[in-house]
Formats: structure tokens, sequence, C-alpha cells
């Protein structure tokens, strides 16, 4: 493969998220040795993101004049090259990208797209066809007086050339979202970033039409709840930061935040991506009602809604994730008439649920010795609940009584009225003194009490290395060295959050993604690296902030925060990544006692309730 004929070019404006996009792919592009050209371009007072789009035309124009003997591909800055694959760099026709929205063969061209290609990845060959595809779209732009984007001018270049053009179609397996892994030898090579633009501008710019009505599309009120959702990120990133602050506050408190994030269809959400489940509206309305029983403790309701799910067929994934799910809400809510049941908040996606946010429920009912029922974080809630493990803080409410629970970002504010028995660590601290509230001095995630709800000795190790990821890391494609097993950090029952624990210390060392795996080996003295996919640092949400709240506030010898590394894992180091560290004894008693207060408090409550009824 010779990548000396290829030139890789893409620009960003100067603020920090495209920046900081900007150097992760320039980053990637130079690991790689692929010659690359990225400026940075002026945004005027009045120009939008139609406006700033339709330059990429221009722009990748000027790149091929520059370079006439290479072939030039442009790829949006906040998206990713994990690798150059030779079918890709070597290609021979005038053109290759992918499909429009990453679809197969068997959607190809109109059928369900008003437009062929997907330009967020795009190669233009030095042929004579290829020049002149990119030699009539800038002609067509700096004629052209009505407002479009980049979109619009390839296409109707693609419309006027395609007769005589040859042209290459990428496998959407080989996009990051669409397949885990290699497939039948073909990489997962490109990983496609979304910066929340499109639905903001979709109807203020030129569109194209389907020629045909093709397949159908997903609900009105879907298509909403998603333009919404990325509209609100967008309005968030270009807001400062106090308006953004209340912004994401007026959103909380009405329960808008709650739609557009689905949580108020927890049930139909599953997946290592939190993916729609798709079907019938009448299986996905009997998900939620088994999803409904689980969460209120009724077995014989869930089973029951089971049973009419597979009457017919069999389940699909994402119904059987939730199924799972809905067995492990169940185990913590199962009580008997008369029982006090303890409300917890916490994130229960993707499922069948993430480890570090299931701690939750594991740590409250096992030290209250009360069964837990489910409280939605996100929905409009005045009803006294505890929340406790996970970057959650956003979601604290008056009511709530606040145990160990952090930030992700300092860009968000924390309720003043809440009550609060200990927070993660001193930054959250400082963010809640900052937002008017009181002044806290016990630290802790409870998540560090693991070792003492699950009480293991950690005898001989194996010899090897326990590699596990963040789930929104979970479909990068990696290379293990041969002394690396996987393990999967979606479980949520208790039964396999010991089986996963088991597991774990086993192994000489851990290498994760995960800051709550992290916690756990900090509990039980396992060796452990935090570390980050280069290119991939963003995928975690948040700031990064949490990594250094949890080191301070238990008190470790060092601040722990994640090592970028390639998805190459046997070219890094990994053994000499390993950092020994255990949560001291005296930590862990203030963390118990801060939980064991937190659930005294709202078993009072509770218990107050009952008599004043």
């Amino acid at each position: 493969m010779d990548l000396t004929n290829i030139v890789v070019c893409s620009f960003h404006t100067a603020d920090a998220y495209y920046r900081g996009h900007a150097e992760a792919l320039r980053s990637s592009l130079s690991r790689l040795g692929v010659q690359h050209e990225l400026a940075e371009i002026e945004k005027g007072p009045d120009e939008e993101w139609p406006d700033i789009c339709r330059k990429k035309i221009p722009f990748l124009a000027e790149v091929c004049e520059r370079n006439p003997g290479k072939k030039v591909f442009w790829i949006d800055v906040d998206c990713q090259l994990l690798e150059l694959p030779s079918f890709v760099a070597d290609f021979s026709a005038d053109v290759i990208g992918f499909q429009r929205g990453f679809s197969s063969p068997l959607g190809i061209g109109y059928r369900n797209r008003t437009r062929f290609w997907e330009p967020c990845f795009f190669g233009i060959n030095n042929t004579t066809g290829g020049r002149k595809f990119i030699e009539d779209a800038r002609s067509l732009e700096a004629t052209a007086n009505h407002r479009a984007t980049d979109d619009y001018f390839f296409e109707e270049s693609w419309r006027a050339n395609a007769h005589r053009l040859s042209f290459q179609l990428i496998p959407s397996i080989c996009v990051s979202s669409r397949a885990n892994g290699a497939v039948d030898g073909l990489p997962v090579f490109f990983h496609f970033g979304d910066s929340g633009h499109v639905a903001q501008f979709k109807d203020k710019v030129v569109q194209h039409q389907q020629f045909s009505d093709g397949m159908p599309r997903p609900s009105v009120g879907e298509r909403m709840r998603v333009g919404a959702r990325r509209g609100a990120k967008t309005l968030e990133r270009w807001l400062p930061n106090v308006a953004a602050r209340r912004l994401r506050k007026v959103s909380d408190a009405i329960g808008l935040t709650q739609v557009l994030t689905g949580g108020g269809a927890d049930a139909l959400l599953a997946g290592a991506g939190g993916n729609l489940l798709v079907g019938s509206p009448h299986r996905r309305r009997i998900v939620e009602q088994m999803m409904t029983a689980a969460q209120q403790g009724e077995e014989d309701a869930m089973n029951r809604a089971f049973a009419r799910l597979t009457s017919s067929t069999f389940p699909t994934a994402a119904e059987t994730l939730a199924k799972q799910a809905c067995d492990s809400f169940l185990h913590y809510a199962r009580h008997r008439e008369g029982d006090a049941v303890v409300p917890v908040a916490w994130w229960p996606r993707p499922f069948p649920g993430n480890f570090g946010d299931w701690l939750s429920p594991l740590i409250i009912a096992q030290i209250s010795g009360h069964p837990v029922r489910y409280v939605s974080p996100t929905a409009k809630s005045s009803d006294p609940h505890i929340i406790s493990v996970g970057s959650i803080g956003r979601f604290i409410k008056p009511r709530s009584i606040v145990v160990g629970t952090g930030i992700s970002s300092t860009d968000i504010a924390l309720d003043r009225n809440a009550e609060y028995v200990s927070v993660r660590g001193p930054i959250t601290a400082r963010l809640l003194t900052e937002c008017g509230g009181p002044t806290i001095e016990s630290f802790g995630d409870p998540g560090a009490l693991l070792s003492r709800i699950m009480p293991k000795q950690r005898g001989e190790t194996n010899g090897r290395l326990a590699f596990v990821r963040h789930f929104t890391h979970a479909r990068i494609p990696v290379t293990l060295p041969p002394d690396v097993d996987e393990l999967d950090v979606l479980v949520s029952h208790p039964d396999s959050i010991e089986s996963f624990v088991d597991r774990l210390i086993q192994y000489d060392g851990v290498v994760t993604s995960a800051m709550h795996v992290m916690i756990a080996c900090h509990s039980y003295g396992v060796p452990c690296a935090l570390v980050v996919f280069q290119g991939f640092e963003t995928t975690v949400h948040g700031t990064g902030v949490k990594y250094r709240d949890y080191s301070l506030g238990v008190g470790l010898k060092n601040v722990h925060e994640p090592t970028p590394i390639s998805v190459d894992l046997p070219r890094e180091r990994l053994w000499d990544r390993l950092v020994l560290e255990q949560i001291s004894d005296d930590k862990l008693d203030e963390i118990e006692s801060a939980v064991r207060r937190g659930t005294d408090m709202i078993l009072e409550q509770l218990s107050s309730s009952v008599v004043a009824q």
C-alpha cells in the first residue's frame, strides 16, 4: 500500500470543541503516516453552520489543485480514521465513499435517500473524472445564491457527472457504529462524529427530493425527539457556561430531559449503545409493561408480560437485553407486604446495565437491608429518594438525599436545596458551594465499598491481564495481545456483578477505560491502568474532572486520569502502565458511614410519611 500519493484534508472553526477534535484527528493521521492538511478557518460574525459547511467545496478543490498527482480525501474534523485499509488507499475509481446514511447496496441510489453520498469521508482520485466532479461542484457553489450545504453541491455535481464516473462504495460494516470487530477481512476503520447541527438547519437549506417513495421512515415523534436532542446539544455548545447551566436546569426541572433522553420509556432502550427497540408498537408496549412491573417488584405481572412477548416468536436481541434488565430491577424491588422500599435514582442504561451505575442499588440494598425501587434520574419528581453512585449530580433534585454522587463536568448547576450527606470529591463539593449549596467535607465514591459488601480473598493470580472497556467504547475495533482477556462491563444483576468481580481479581492486573472498574480494582487491591483510546477521548461523557474528583475524594497516592493508547494493544506496554492502589480502611469507614446516614434518613422520611397518612 502506497501512502505517499494520498492527502487527507479537513478544516475546523476556532472554538474549543472543534479544535479538540482537530488535534485528535491530526494525532491519528500522524500515527498512520498519512500526509494531511488540517486548517483552522475563521467564522464570520453572521455566518452559521450551513455557511461554514459549503466552504468544504472550494477548500477540497484547492487541496486537489495543490496536489495534482495525489488522491485527496476529505474527512469531517469530528470523525476519525482508525486505520486506512489498502482497498481504500489504493482505490482506482474516480470517487470513493460511503453511501448516504451508511446504508448497504440493498438501498442503493435514491431508494431511501435524497442524496447518493455520505460526504463525511470522501475520496477524489487524480483522474479526469474525479477532478471534473470536484471542479463542477466548486463552480456551482461559487455561483449559487440559495442557501445550501456541501451535500447539496456534491449531489448536483454527482447527478451531472455520474454517467461518466466510476465509483466505489465503502461497505457500511467498516463504520464503528455498524459493526463490532472485523468481518470477513473487512476492518472497522472509520468512526463517525455527529456535531448535531443537521437537524437544526435541515429546513433552512435547499434539499433534494427523493426519486421514489422508498421505505418506511421513522415516526414523526421519533424524528422530532432526535432533532430536539441534537438541537439542544448544539445550543448548549454555543452558549456561555452560565447560560448553558440555566438551560440544563430548566430542562431537568420541567421534565424535558426525560423526553430528550428517552427516559420516559426506559423499556424501549437496550443494547450496548442504547438503541431503540424495533418491532411493532404492540411488542414495544409489552416490553414497557414488563419493565414497569419489574421496577415495582411485581414478578407475576412481569412474567405474564414476557410470556405474551414470547408466545408467537423468539425475542429479539434487544428484547432479551431488556428482559435481563427486568430481572435485575425485580431482584432489588421484590418485597413483602409492609416492607419499606428505598427509592434510589441511578442510570440503568444501556441494558442489561452498566457495572458502575448498578452499584447504586447493590450497595444501598446491602447496607440498608431493604428492597430498592428504581427512580428515573431524569424524571420530574418531588418524592424523596437517594442518589448515589455515578456522575449524575446534574439530576439532583430538592428532595434528593445525596450520598457520594459526582459530576462529569463543572458546566452544570447542582441543586442547593437537596440533602447532602457526602459527595464524590472536592471538585463536586466546590461546585456545590459555587451554586449556593452547603459546604460538604465528607468525600468518597460508594463504589469503593464493593470489597466490603462482597468480601473476596485474592489468591494466586493467573499471570494474565484483564481488559475492560467503558460501554461507549464497545464498538471500537481493538487488537488484543495474547496474554490479555476481555471482560464485558455490561452487568447489572448481583449474581452477574459478583461473577464479574470473581473473574477480575483472578488477574495480575486490569487495563480499563471504565472508571468504576478502576474503583473496584482500588477496592480489592488489584493493579490497574486507566486508559482511553486515541481519537476517542471525548466518547465518555464529560470533561474528565470525575477521575481527579474520585482520586482526591478517596485520598489515593496518585491522581488517576486516562492515558491515551492506540487500538493496537500489542504495541502498547500495558504491563508497565499498571499501578497498585488500595483505598484505606479509614476512608472505607467514612464512606460506609455516609451511606448508612443516607439510608437512615430516607427510611425515617418514609416512616414519617406512612404515619402522616
